[in-house]
């Protein structure tokens, strides 16, 4: 039998309003046999059986990518009849995290007699009396909706009706990495008052999971609970601009013991807010933990096996159901990211991680958009794109092939990746690629001087070296990426040729370095290192330009921690011996400071959370680099 054969979508209603939360009941008999669920959902879903929590946290998907989960759920069952019990949460707004789909639940549950029970008119739905719908109150635009709970509705008798069969056509797909492990409580290190009926925890590290709140209260009272990664004016920022980093709980008088098991919170500290006092029990987190064993790693210096060990925690928290930026203000799927955090996984963990890095290549490849592009993230239902980040999906998928060997993704996305060239190729002329334009399109490159373009605004077309080297990098990463799978090459030589002819003429000074743009002194170490890696300049000038990358007074814009990782590849390309303690220096030295400051992983950027008007993460995926040069230059064994 098919999977789904006889399941059918549901939903509690004809209509679905966004941010709406719907429960679904229903019932089977079972004589104690192995059991599992089959269970898919637009957007995220909760499953109980028998009152025990179950399972929870739909894969991210699309609507012609829809991702079921199989959770084995024996040990949850009895002899006889059984009950399942789903709460949904549909999000029904575009976010950079969530594409719009149809509202819906599809489940099966089969035993060793079979399907047992499948979705349809007859499983019992409702609107959730105690999850407020309509809220839409938005923590961030990558992450979406918060949520406000109210307790005091846990007794009311809403009535379940038969839901109703929606119109929702997918092609279903099964999870492609196992789940995440929900641990118990994370341990609450300190418990201090800062202010009248204000409390806050500290977790002792940046921690990863769902909210749990446990507390007495004499009477009923609304409970806000802020979560953050550092204190600052005397608790945690809970607003940052239109950021806000809180939930809302409206208490029952006496004991309150609640889990929301589908937000993720990224934090370090959580801070209760009453309206009167309470007797404060547990506040914080249930750790999610993506299983995925270390390699054995020798690091003889107690200072780079602090900074290889920060980098590898980096790395987990920043591991959700795929690679995400950061836990804490986005938790979104970016090519360019992903990259950092794939190439340091090869090394880090058991199989390179393989079967994740996959995973989340394969989600960023089926985005769809009317260009040739990626969405600025995978999946994503704003028209927000960042070119340059599109490029990099095919040096990532470069990079796969080498470490693991596996063929067959990349033969999935050929196209895909030259439909992503032939998007450049559309703006190439006279040997060069032009910048993209329109307000959907942000040209960045990196968060430093000339290089970080105009968000939200309409940018003039220009040309500029950034754009020029990784096209000029893609071609010939695509290239070796056709050789392998044995595919023509669809593009004349004549194109890297000229291409590479023109970076040097247009942006190669009398100086010896590189400017962002013709004739506009602007050198950075990010054009300045692809250039390099382009293979644009001889040797010699290479050498030279190099020398000039490392001195303090050639007047070059440092690039950020994101892009160290082409600046120490330039220099190490050119020349290992000669810069490998440059390299090795500026990463201790980087990192120490990140290190000495408490932090348990790795920053955004150096400024740390003082960065994008005090929104700088403290765990962010791209910084994990030591990983990664500390293996190649032979630090980590």
């Amino acid at each position: 039998m098919e999977k789904f054969e006889k399941a059918q979508w549901i939903w509690y209603s004809s209509d679905a309003e966004s941010d709406s939360y719907c429960e679904f009941k229903d019932t089977f008999i079972s004589d104690g046999a192995p059991c599992e669920i089959r269970i898919s959902c637009d957007s995220d879903y909760t499953l109980f059986v028998n009152g025990s929590y179950a399972s929870s946290g739909q894969y991210g998907d699309f609507e012609h990518y829809k991702i079921y989960d199989t959770v084995d759920i024996t040990e949850f069952i009895c002899k006889g009849e059984n009950t399942l019990e789903i709460l949904v949460h549909y999000f029904g707004e575009d976010t950079l995290r969530y594409r719009k789909g149809v509202a819906g639940l599809i489940f099966e549950v089969e035993s060793n007699f079979g399907i047992v029970l499948s979705s349809s008119e007859s499983t019992l739905a409702r609107k959730s009396p105690t999850y407020v719908s309509g809220n839409k109150r938005i923590v961030t635009d990558q992450l979406g909706f918060s949520f406000t709970y109210d307790a005091t509705k846990e007794n009311d008798d809403v009535k379940f009706l038969n839901a109703v069969l929606v119109d929702k056509r997918c092609d279903l797909f099964p999870r492609p990495i196992k789940k995440h492990d929900v641990k118990p409580r994370a341990n609450m290190k300190s418990v201090r008052a800062i202010g009248e009926n204000r409390l806050l925890v500290d977790l002792g590290g940046e921690t990863v999971g769902l909210p749990v709140l446990e507390f007495n209260t004499a009477k009923a009272q609304k409970i806000t609970v802020a979560w953050g990664e550092h204190v600052k004016d005397g608790g945690v920022r809970m607003l940052i601009g239109r950021r806000r980093f809180y939930y809302e709980y409206m208490a029952k008088e006496g004991y309150n013991n609640f889990t929301n098991y589908m937000l993720r919170l990224g934090c370090r500290y959580i801070e209760v807010i009453s309206e009167e006092p309470i007797e404060l029990i547990y506040a914080g987190v249930l750790p999610q933990v993506y299983d995925i064993a270390e390699r054995q790693t020798r690091v003889e210096s107690d200072l780079d096996r602090r900074i290889y060990d920060a980098s590898v925690n980096t790395l987990r928290k920043c591991m959700m159901e795929h690679y995400v930026d950061c836990p804490w203000r986005e938790q979104c799927l970016y090519a360019f990211d992903s990259r950092n955090q794939m190439l340091c996984g090869y090394y880090a963990f058991e199989n390179g991680n393989a079967d994740y890095a996959r995973s989340s290549l394969k989600l960023l490849g089926k985005d769809r958009r009317g260009d040739g592009l990626l969405s600025i993230c995978s999946p994503c239902g704003v028209s927000l794109a960042i070119p340059s980040f599109s490029l990099y999906y095919i040096m990532e998928m470069k990079e796969y092939i080498v470490y693991t060997g596996d063929l067959s993704l990349a033969k999935e996305m050929l196209l895909k990746m030259k439909g992503i060239l032939d998007e450049f190729l559309m703006r190439y002329k006279d040997g060069q690629i032009y910048t993209f334009e329109g307000a959907s399109m942000w040209n960045f490159y990196d968060w430093s001087p000339y290089a970080s373009g105009t968000l939200g605004k309409a940018q003039s077309v220009e040309t500029d070296i950034f754009i020029n080297a990784l096209f000029l990098i893609s071609l010939k990463n695509y290239e070796f990426i056709c050789q392998k799978l044995g595919a023509e090459f669809p593009y004349a030589p004549e194109i890297k040729e000229a291409v590479s002819k023109k970076i040097k003429e247009s942006f190669y000074d009398e100086c010896g370095m590189f400017s962002a743009r013709e004739n506009a002194q602007e050198y950075t170490m990010l054009g300045n290192s692809l250039a390099i890696l382009a293979g644009v300049i001889t040797d010699d000038e290479a050498q030279a330009l190099c020398d000039k990358m490392i001195s303090e007074d050639s007047g070059i814009v440092d690039c950020s921690l994101s892009m160290k990782v082409f600046q120490y590849e330039a220099l190490l390309s050119v020349n290992t011996e000669r810069y490998k303690d440059f390299v090795l220096s500026e990463i201790r030295a980087n990192y120490k400071k990140m290190l000495d400051s408490g932090s348990d992983t790795f920053w955004e950027t150096i400024k740390g959370e003082e960065d994008f008007a005090n929104a700088g993460s403290l765990c962010h995926g791209w910084s994990a680099i030591p990983i990664y040069f500390f293996h190649r230059l032979g630090i980590a064994e």
